[in-house]
Formats: structure tokens, C-alpha cells, sequence
């Protein structure tokens, strides 16, 4: 006698993450990912990497897809498109997974009301990291606002009703988190994503806090995307190019 267990199968879930020029670290981060994450599928979509981070990639995905051009957003569009799971899972090759995440993020979207979800960030425990990372989660609380650091997750239908990651200049992860909370639910989980302080270190903590408030405030009261993208690459990028040049 046939029969079944009445159990619906379990959600897959599809891992896409962006990268460009990431060479340093890209397989010891993908190793970590099939160790903390065995199930998934997992889909590295590379923006024109000079160094041969997509080479790396090769053989410790499930694919690696090109976008020719760096763009984040494009990345990720590319990257979902080409996946087959239910949920995606949008991660940053500088992260660490929490233990259990795959049975996290089920547990969440189990309810049909949600759309999505987020982990908190962790930095490397210091004081001044503490403090950054407490005033990110607060402030993106109050202004309903959450950064790709956060390893959003959504269903695969929640994406193409939104239509993906916006291509703009600058705060597309925030632009897709708030579409995203129109379809449903979109919660924080409990366990946390250690975030790397790389950028931190190479920028300066203090100004790169100080810029990303800044920046984040102006979004709120609607400047342009691409008058933030200026004043980004003002503050962060042309303080990182000149803590290059010291150190080289």
C-alpha cells in the first residue's frame, strides 16, 4: 500500500553571492558556506573580477555567473535568475554564517505571511565596533532600513513581484528591503552574521560610521540616489584609495 506522510518537502534554498575581486578569500569562504550551509545551492555571480576570483569559484559552487560589469544589484538579479530554490539568500563573501542558518531562515519563512527575513551583524568585539554595530541595528529599526551586510533572504515570489534589486547608483539593498516589506513580514532573526571589520580598518571606523548616518539620514529625507552615490565615494572610497597608497 502506497501512501505519504502528509510532510511537504523542505524548502530549497538558493545562496547567491555577489563578488569582485575577491581572490583572497573567495575559496576559504565557499568552503565555509558548503560546511555551515551542506544543502544549499549556491551560486556566486562575479562583476568582471580582474584577479580570477571566478576561476576560484569554479568547482566550489553549484555555478558562478558573469555579469561582464560591476554592479552589486545587476550581480544579484543575475544570480537569483539562474537559481532554482524557493528562498534566496543574499550573503556577502566576507561573512560568516551563523550555525543552523538553513534551519533558521525555514523557520521563518514557514509562515506564509512572511516575505523575507534578516540576520543582526556582528562585528569583531571591540568598543567601538560594539557601538557601531548597535547604532546600525537602531537606527535601521527606527528608519525601517536594513544594508546587504545583513544577509536578507526572501521567497523566490516576493523577488519578481518586486522585480529584484533595483540599478541605481547607491543604496539598492535598502531599496529592495523596503519593496520587499509591501509583499509581507520581513523579520530579524535571533542568530547573527559575523560581518569582516575590513572596511572599518581601511576607511577608519569613526568616519565610516559617521558617513553611513549621514548618508542614511539624507536617504530618509529623499536626496537623490546619485548625490549619495557622490557623497559615498567622497567619505569611503577616496579615504580607502588614500590608506592604499600609505600602505603600499
Amino acid at each position: 500500500m502506497s501512501g505519504s506522510s502528509g510532510e511537504s518537502a523542505p524548502m530549497r534554498i538558493s545562496i547567491i553571492v555577489p563578488v569582485y575581486n575577491e581572490a583572497a578569500l573567495i575559496r576559504l569562504f565557499l568552503a565555509h558556506l558548503r560546511e555551515r550551509a551542506p544543502e544549499a545551492e549556491i551560486i556566486v555571480a562575479d562583476g568582471g573580477s580582474t584577479d580570477g576570483t571566478d576561476q576560484l569559484a569554479t568547482g566550489l559552487c553549484d555555478q558562478v555567473v558573469r555579469t561582464g560589469e560591476r554592479s552589486r544589484a545587476r550581480q544579484m538579479n543575475v544570480g537569483a535568475w539562474a537559481a532554482g530554490g524557493d528562498i534566496f539568500w543574499f550573503l556577502h563573501a566576507d561573512a560568516t554564517a551563523p550555525l543552523g542558518c538553513l534551519d533558521e531562515i525555514r523557520r521563518i519563512m514557514d509562515d506564509p505571511a512572511m516575505s523575507g527575513g534578516y540576520f543582526r551583524i556582528r562585528l569583531p568585539r571591540s568598543a567601538v565596533y560594539r557601538l557601531t554595530d548597535s547604532f546600525a541595528h537602531y537606527a535601521g529599526l527606527l528608519l525601517r532600513m536594513r544594508c546587504g551586510d545583513h544577509g536578507m533572504f526572501c521567497r523566490r515570489t516576493a523577488f519578481v513581484d518586486v522585480g529584484g534589486f533595483p540599478e541605481v547608483p547607491l543604496m539598492e539593498d535598502v531599496e529592495f528591503f523596503r519593496r520587499l516589506r509591501r509583499c509581507g513580514r520581513v523579520v530579524c532573526s535571533d542568530k547573527r552574521i559575523l560581518v569582516s571589520p575590513r572596511r572599518y580598518e581601511a576607511i577608519g571606523p569613526a568616519r565610516l560610521t559617521f558617513a553611513y548616518g549621514f548618508i542614511a539620514a539624507l536617504y530618509v529625507c529623499s536626496v537623490p540616489l546619485s548625490v549619495l552615490a557622490r557623497i559615498y565615494k567622497r567619505a569611503c572610497c577616496t579615504a580607502r584609495d588614500e590608506t592604499r597608497n600609505r600602505n603600499a
